[in-house]
């Protein structure tokens, strides 16, 4: 049975060490039913481009006020690079979701605890200059004509498999 925490305990609470970074996103739809997931799971931050859209009508909508409790974290685009450069630094490893063909598939990776999962922009995925950031490529095999999942539906998988492997937080 898992424990359910109260609003009092919360705060306290461990966290995954898995960044979600989102940075890249740019439906505020879709951001906001990251950081639900992200919240849904105790992850330690969902990095976006702008915090200033947690304040929109289309991210809380989806977010269903888990952006109250979810830490998020602003990484501009133009500054992703540098910022996963100082998150390895930290002992972090930056793991690029993409459809690369020659991405390792996510049944079999096995994620470092320290990890951010890297995710693409909405139809155009991870410029080279970023992928050329993260040390590992996974994707999640498909069977269908569809060539690619929303992108929030990808990380929520991804973010299953993590915890799949690591358990509960702390």
């Amino acid at each position: 049975m898992v424990e359910r925490l109260s609003r009092y305990t919360y705060p306290t609470a461990p966290r995954h060490p898995l960044m979600v970074c989102a940075s890249l996103v740019g439906h505020p739809a879709n951001l906001g039913a990251l950081c639900r997931t992200v919240e849904a799971f105790r992850l330690q931050s969902l990095v976006v481009n702008n915090g200033a859209i947690a304040h929109t009508s289309a991210f809380r909508g989806l977010a269903a006020s888990t952006h109250q409790w979810q830490p998020l974290e602003d990484c501009p685009v133009e500054h992703l690079p540098d910022w996963l450069r100082h998150q390895a630094q930290q002992g972090y490893t930056a793991i690029a979701l993409d459809l690369d063909a020659q991405a390792q598939r996510l049944p079999e990776f096995s994620y470092p605890q320290r990890s951010i999962l890297v995710l693409g922009k909405e139809l155009t995925g991870i410029p080279q200059h970023v992928r050329r950031c993260c040390s590992q490529t996974v994707t999640i095999p498909q069977f269908g004509l569809v060539e690619s999942l929303n992108v929030q539906t990808a990380a929520a998988i991804a973010i299953y498999e993590y915890v799949r492997q690591w358990g509960a937080p702390g």
